[in-house]
């Protein structure tokens, strides 16, 4: 038996010689270059574009704070054919290009604030989906002042518009798919009901104001499609408007802090001498919600299912996990999950079920 266990070693290490070797010469190097570049090419996420359900794409759960593994606020809601990105956070696009979906299918653009968190990607999701061979220019949907905000970000981006325009040709990137059009609404105001923004092959988006000051006035969006429903909330503290608008909603994807550890930050940063960072963290609780808070609001929506995003602080691993959603179990038991970049929510058409997968980071 050692004889064998013997021979195995060694024709495992004999293998595993070789194949080093091999990958050592040029023709194999080519030819598993080639077979990861053909990989990479085929694998478009087509499934994600089939007009039978109404789903959600997480491309950005963490908050201003830095993760490895999260990008900052942004997710898209795949219907009709097509997907509409509700903000837009630095290192989204990253997150929505690893996750191979295809950006000539982008429908449009809704900020629900202009929060640097929420819109750092705009002129990169712009930039990406033009080249990719979207057919028109990109609409941006937001509260007033999104003319101005898209303004910047087409003035900061129109040297290197030029460029490539200038090498691959005004045919390949013609210039007026290059642009974005800013759409301010109209949009309601704290205390009216919500406004259709969008309503086109079955799929009606609604506006609602929620409330973030001294940020007003900020917004979230329902998405009704196919029978099945689903809220954005954006950033807010505790809203009517939120509730009502979510209101047997399937899913809620809602803005979530664990606001025991940013108080545990604040002391301890106040102990090492950094008092700004005591600062920041006494200010920013005042408009956000906890965790449990975002239960309770789910609770009185009756939503089925909450997903907790915009995580501040994110939490790095599942410690971590238990710790920001302690307490949530005491108001809602079960129907709620936190969000991962890379979480696909699926609600199929005719059905009752929401089916959540991890799709990977890759």
């Amino acid at each position: 038996m050692r004889r064998g266990l013997l021979w195995v070693v060694g024709v495992t290490l004999f293998v595993g010689a070789a194949l080093f070797v091999a990958s050592r010469i040029s023709i194999v190097q080519d030819v598993l270059v080639r077979k990861l570049i053909e990989h990479q090419l085929s694998e478009q996420r087509h499934e994600l574009f089939e007009q039978d359900a109404l789903r959600a794409l997480f491309c950005g759960t963490s908050s201003p704070a830095p993760d490895p593994r999260r990008a900052k606020a942004c997710v898209a809601v795949f219907a009709a054919g097509r997907f509409w990105v509700v903000d837009t956070g630095p290192g989204s696009w990253n997150t929505l290009g690893i996750l191979h979906v295809d950006p000539s299918r982008i429908g449009g653009v809704l900020l629900t604030h202009f929060h640097s968190d929420h819109i750092g990607d705009l002129g990169e999701l712009n930039l990406q989906t033009w080249v990719a061979g979207r057919p028109a220019a990109l609409q941006v949907y937001g509260p007033p002042g999104v003319t101005d905000v898209v303004a910047g970000f087409a003035q900061a981006y129109a040297l290197d518009s030029g460029y490539r325009i200038a090498h691959h040709s005004e045919a390949f990137v013609p210039s007026a798919v290059g642009q974005m059009q800013a759409v301010e609404g109209p949009y309601p105001q704290y205390g009216e009901g919500p406004t259709v923004v969008v309503d086109e092959d079955g799929l009606c988006i609604t506006a609602f104001p929620v409330r973030h000051e001294p940020v007003r006035p900020a917004y979230g969006y329902r998405f009704d499609y196919l029978g099945r429903s689903l809220v954005v909330s954006g950033d807010t503290v505790r809203s009517t408007a939120l509730i009502d608008a979510s209101k047997d909603v399937d899913v809620l994807i809602h803005e979530a802090m664990a606001k025991h550890i940013v108080t545990t930050i604040g002391e301890i940063a106040e102990e090492e001498g950094r008092p700004r960072i005591a600062t920041l963290m006494a200010d920013i609780p005042s408009y956000h919600v906890s965790a449990v808070q975002a239960a309770r609001i789910a609770n009185e929506a009756n939503a089925k299912l909450l997903v907790m995003y915009h995580l501040f602080p994110p939490p790095p691993n599942r410690l971590a996990e238990d710790v920001f959603t302690r307490g949530v179990s005491e108001v809602r038991k079960t129907g709620w999950e936190l969000a991962d970049d890379g979480m696909l929510i699926s609600l199929p058409s005719g059905s009752d079920a929401i089916v959540t997968e991890r799709l990977t980071l890759r």
